[in-house]
């Protein structure tokens, strides 16, 4: 997963204000870093997205993303 993925997802999910908000609160257990601070220190961001679906408890259903219908 690309960075900007991430961040597509995490805005999707959480809000484009809230996104950064969490990002930069939030600290994963796994890591004892913040989603930021886990990203700066070069973790996966798939796994940094995987440990705040697990933390936030994510539905399975919602961790690719909503649906976007195609552009016609």
């Amino acid at each position: 997963m690309q960075l900007s993925r991430f961040w597509f997802l995490m805005e999707g999910e959480f809000g484009s204000g809230y996104a950064r908000v969490l990002a930069g609160s939030l600290v994963l257990s796994g890591y004892q870093k913040t989603a930021s601070e886990a990203l700066e220190a070069g973790v996966r961001p798939r796994d940094v997205w995987d440990a705040v679906c697990d933390q936030q408890e994510v539905p399975e259903t919602r961790r690719l993303g909503r649906d976007i219908p195609p552009k016609r």
